[in-house]
Formats: C-alpha cells, sequence, structure tokens
C-alpha cells in the first residue's frame, strides 16, 4: 500500500494502520492522506480513478483513535475496489425507486441518507474487524450513542412550547442506535449487560415510530457477500420502512 500523507502532521498512525491492514487486505490504488486545519472537519474518504483520498482533521490525525479512523477508511477503500454494491450503488437510485411519488420532508430524506451511510459503515467494518481488535470501536459506539441520548429534546415545560436549542433528532437516534447495537452484536463485541443495550433501549422509547427492532435485524442481518439486485432491494426496504409506506419492487 502507498500511503502519502500531504503536509505537516503526524504520520505514525496512517502507517500503523497501513501494516495492521496489509496483514489481510491490500489497495491497489495510493491512498493521499489530506490533514485539515478545521477540529471539526470530518474523517472520510473519496475515490477517484488514479487514487484514495482519506480527508481528517490534524485533531482527530493526533488523537487516541487515529489509527482506527484510518483503518475503518481504508477499509472502505478496499469494498470500493471490490465493486462492493454497498460502496457502488447510487444512493439517488435507491431513494428514486423507494419513494417515487412521495412528498418527504428534508429531515427524513437526510436521514435515509445516513441509513445508506450505515450499511457501507457495516461492511467496512466487516473488514476493519478482522485485522483489528474492537475495543476502541465499542467504545465509541456507546460514547456517541450516550451524548446523542442525552442530547434528546426534552419535554415541554408548558403545553404549546418548543425546544428552540438544538438536539438530536429522536428518530435518527433510534436508527443510530440499532446500527451500534447490531455492528455490535454482528462481532460479537458485546455481552448481554452491556451498556449498549441500555442505551439503544432509551433511544428506542424516545422514537416509538421507528420499528427499532426491524432496523436492528437489518443492520446485524446483512449478507456477507449480496448481489448489485439483492443488495439494492435491501436498501430499498429499509428507506420504505423509515419514511412509511410501501411501492414495487427495486428490479
Amino acid at each position: 500500500m502507498d500511503i502519502r500523507v500531504q503536509g505537516p502532521g503526524p504520520t505514525s498512525p496512517f502507517l500503523s494502520a497501513r501494516d495492521l491492514f496489509e496483514t489481510e487486505h491490500d489497495l491497489s490504488l495510493p491512498v493521499y492522506v489530506h490533514l485539515q486545519d478545521d477540529p471539526d472537519e470530518r474523517t472520510w474518504a473519496g475515490h477517484y480513478d488514479d487514487r484514495h483520498v482519506l480527508n481528517i482533521s490534524r485533531q482527530a490525525a493526533s488523537s487516541a483513535m487515529a489509527r482506527e479512523l484510518a483503518l475503518h477508511e481504508f477499509a472502505h477503500m478496499a469494498r470500493y475496489e471490490q465493486e462492493h454494491p454497498s460502496h457502488v450503488q447510487s444512493t439517488e437510485e435507491v431513494l428514486y425507486l423507494a419513494l417515487a411519488g412521495k412528498s418527504v420532508e428534508r429531515r427524513k430524506l437526510s436521514h435515509c441518507y445516513q441509513i445508506a451511510n450505515h450499511m457501507k459503515d457495516i461492511y467496512a467494518d466487516d473488514i476493519t474487524l478482522t485485522v483489528g481488535p474492537g475495543e476502541k470501536l465499542l467504545s465509541f459506539l456507546e460514547s456517541s450513542l450516550a451524548t446523542a441520548v442525552a442530547d434528546r429534546p426534552a419535554t415541554p415545560a408548558r403545553a404549546g412550547l418548543q425546544q428552540l436549542s438544538p438536539s438530536a433528532d429522536p428518530e435518527i437516534t433510534a436508527v443510530n442506535a440499532a446500527f451500534a447495537l447490531a455492528l455490535a452484536e454482528r462481532h460479537d463485541l458485546v455481552d448481554d449487560d452491556h451498556r449498549l443495550y441500555d442505551l439503544a433501549h432509551a433511544a428506542a422509547m424516545d422514537a416509538p415510530g421507528v420499528d427499532f427492532e426491524g432496523f436492528r435485524r437489518r443492520f446485524r442481518e446483512l449478507a456477507c457477500d449480496p448481489d448489485s439486485s439483492g443488495y439494492r432491494q435491501v436498501l430499498v426496504d429499509a428507506t420504505r420502512a423509515y419514511v412509511g409506506g410501501d411501492g414495487p419492487a427495486a428490479d
């Protein structure tokens, strides 16, 4: 694997992640690591004909999770090179198939993209967790979910009052909880008494209109090697389950 870190900043997390990744996998294209000054820059991978690009903030690259973040993005790159359906299927096409003729609020539409990203993440972490331990990932999932559950909208003190401060959306938080728990269960990262179960239960209770168990099952039982048609239908079904309503098959 060819790793090229652009600009000043730490290099060891990326080289360490590469060494771990190469024990089981490899990438054909070089990886350009772009270190961003903005500490709020999210970590993400871009894919091009001649390279992959890993965008990450210098702050994240200096954190205790840096190696794991890089390893996760390398796994996304591998899935892209494999032309895995989860990484080459157009989300826009799925939304068209799932929601044609429906009026969907922008908030829920953005959540549908997040559901598709969760499925990508599961397939990426199927690789990540074959080459590295899952303790840090589990801690990250637990911490993220705890923050979202704590940030849920409070019950108004008086009828007719609305909370004006930003807070986590209970519906997508419930889906995120289903994803976190499903990923942990898929790779046997949790015991029955792990705190993640309590957090996920709290998130599900906050969004009774979301089929938490259905999403948990969908995420946990994603086929390891789906064909394009089968994966498209799974994503169409998940989109419809979140937004509501039925429609024709995706084929």
